[in-house]
């Protein structure tokens, strides 16, 4: 016997490791390889056999054959275990695999840690025609009935997702819940419409309800241009994609130099999209919208399943949607026991992440996750596991400027309290004693930013807290009408949606209004210097011109007649502090988020011409029977 194969019998003997024979150990060498040996390697599996947990993926089958990508992660030993379900456009397969780990908390998302770790099955499945799965996607496909003759939606897709999952996923409890934000959020509440009987409990976030009045598309029929990056990037082919080859650099040129929403889509060629047509060829809300809108589909729906819904009191993609489904839903819920409504201090999607703070506004702690430990996973646990009813509140909004979490019964119910523009640009709850207006000139040339330039939506260090950002630099502009109150001598706490009421003319035909609800931070706070005389938007919306009678039947205004505007700001509970002051400033323009009013009346704003851009003399008006105001729903009087 050679010295060393002595050698590799004593390691072997010394560490326990079983002898193989000779032939079987040059059987299993590698091939030898060559400087010409071809790189890839066919597969690899990623989830070793020491990682702590199991992954699956499926093609789950659907009604009509279509097979969805579907991917199944649990820990190692999990049984009798529940499943939380998500539906995405967003890759599930990346989404399952955040980091390369053996720890399940480690590869999931980071708000899947309190539920992996609890015996949680989670599973992410790609909706028909995007990433892994069959079939062809329909950006927030209408529900089977007038619009869709299919026989297939998300909601069908959803009932055929979970009985497979509770018929093959032997380790489950046959009890499943669903959950997700934005687009994951329209999808779990779809999957509450006609559900599969083992859904026992949602949880959409920030859920897509009507991309017209108030969530990604349009606000009050004003166009919002990123909604291009999202057409390049969602509907290009079945794959991820990038944004609009617009080269980077300062949106607001981009967009200015283009000329109408219109031209910039042909100017990159992406008005031959679907969706890009279903946009430019439906400016109005007519039924092509309205028979979209989720909370319509609701409405003649019975309450099947325990729901809560959730949203970021600053969420600057889908402010619009929880509030309404929650206002379209509560009466149904007799007992307060199926229908709930989160507001938190967030960006859209901070609960899924840490929320200590947003911009520099800092919170007692890590909010997102509070809110996850002590409410999400209680609500589901009780639901999914037969755990204790937590009692969780029908209604549990954090009050910013109180810094916590209040729970309620009811929801906006509160009578409203106008707090009036005024004479000498101020602002009180004091009814004009004489008529006046406070006129600005709106340029579309010189549209007013909605963030400080260089103007960059696809950087989310600016775009996902623009909503927080100082509203100083807007304040001393000629374009903006600004007013005020005195500096508070009490607290005054708002907690619901406050109403704009307008009065408002213009030497035009047509034009946009932006109103801005603003707590005005002390000018000296040495324990907070970064937020000394800050301006911070509450509250902000636009309302285009052109709908002031009817969403679906535009029309020119009035030049020089007074009209009358009405329209809702984002749900909020906040505290404006004793020492602060409330602003309201009101502009024309909010740009290069939404499009320019070319203020001038044309049949569709997606066509203006440049000779259709003009100036125009705006006046915000106010008197004793005619009083521009903003109305609090304001508690704790």
């Amino acid at each position: 016997m050679s010295k060393n194969i002595s050698v590799k019998m004593a390691f072997a003997i010394s560490f326990g490791v079983g002898l193989l024979p000779l032939a079987a150990i040059a059987q299993n060498a590698p091939a030898a390889v060559t400087p010409m040996t071809p790189e890839m390697y066919p597969d690899y599996d990623f989830t070793r056999p020491e990682a702590d947990y199991i992954k699956r993926v499926e093609m789950v089958p659907m009604r009509d054959g279509v097979k969805l990508y579907t991917v199944i992660v649990m820990k190692k030993g999990a049984k009798n275990a529940p499943i939380l379900l998500s539906r995405t456009p967003y890759n599930a397969k990346r989404m399952a695999s955040r980091n390369v780990s053996l720890k399940a908390s480690e590869i999931l998302p980071v708000m899947d840690k309190e539920f992996i770790e609890d015996n949680y099955i989670r599973v992410y499945q790609d909706i028909r025609g995007r990433n892994g799965s069959e079939g062809e996607m329909i950006m927030n496909r209408p529900i089977v009935g007038e619009l869709n003759k299919t026989g297939i939606d998300e909601s069908t897709d959803a009932y055929d997702t979970i009985d497979w999952l509770v018929k093959n996923v032997k380790e489950s409890n046959g009890k499943v819940g669903i959950t997700g934000s934005s687009y994951l959020g329209f999808t779990s509440f779809v999957a509450t419409i006609n559900p599969h009987p083992a859904l026992k409990a949602a949880v959409p976030q920030s859920p897509m309800v009507d991309g017209w009045m108030g969530d990604d598309w349009f606000h009050n029929g004003a166009f919002r241009q990123n909604t291009y990056d999202y057409v390049t990037a969602m509907t290009t082919d079945k794959g991820d994609n990038d944004d609009v080859p617009n080269g980077g650099g300062d949106e607001y040129l981009k967009f200015l130099s283009a000329g109408s929403a219109g031209d910039y889509a042909r100017k990159w060629g992406i008005d031959k999209y679907p969706f890009t047509q279903k946009l430019m060829q439906n400016p109005a809300y007519t039924d092509f919208w309205s028979k979209q809108a989720v909370d319509k589909w609701a409405k003649d729906m019975p309450l099947k399943v325990p729901t809560m819904l959730v949203v970021g009191q600053w969420d600057q993609e889908d402010s619009y949607g929880a509030p309404k489904l929650y206002e379209t839903l509560e009466p149904k819920d007799k007992n307060n026991d199926k229908l709930y409504l989160v507001i938190g201090p967030w960006r859209h999607s901070q609960v899924n992440y840490d929320a200590y703070n947003l911009g520099p506004f800092k919170w007692k702690g890590d909010t997102a996750t509070e809110w996850r430990v002590k409410y999400m996973k209680p609500f589901l646990d009780h639901y999914l596991k037969d755990a204790p009813d937590p009692k969780t509140p029908p209604v549990l909004t954090y009050a910013t400027g109180k810094d916590e979490w209040q729970g309620t019964k009811d929801w906006d119910k509160t009578p409203k309290t106008p707090l009036y523009l005024n004479v000498n640009n101020s602002l009180s709850f004091s009814a004009p004693s004489q008529s006046g207006d406070v006129e600005y000139i709106s340029d579309p040339a010189k549209p007013i930013p909605f963030v400080m330039r260089p103007v960059n939506s696809r950087d989310g260090n600016q775009w996902k807290p623009w909503l927080v950002s100082d509203q100083r630099p807007y304040s001393d502009r000629p374009d903006v009408a600004v007013f005020e109150t005195p500096v508070l001598d009490k607290d005054v706490h708002i907690m619901g949606q406050p109403m704009v009421d307008l009065f408002a003319s213009t030497s035009g035909t047509d034009g946009d209004y932006v109103v801005k609800l603003i707590d005005v931070y002390p000018e000296e706070d040495t324990m907070h210097p970064e937020l000394q005389g800050y301006q911070l938007a509450v509250g902000l919306e636009i309302f285009r011109g052109r709908y002031v009678d009817s969403f679906a039947a535009p029309r020119a205004l009035n030049a020089g007649q007074i009209e009358h505007f009405k329209f809702g700001l984002p749900n909020a509970n906040h505290v404006f502090k004793k020492g602060h002051k409330i602003m309201v400033q009101v502009q024309s323009s909010l740009f290069p988020l939404y499009d320019r009013n070319p203020q001038t009346f044309v049949p569709n704003i997606f066509n203006a011409k440049p000779e259709d851009y003009k100036k125009a003399e705006i006046k915000v008006h106010f008197a004793p029977n005619m009083g521009s105001a903003i109305y609090l729903p304001i508690v704790d009087k």
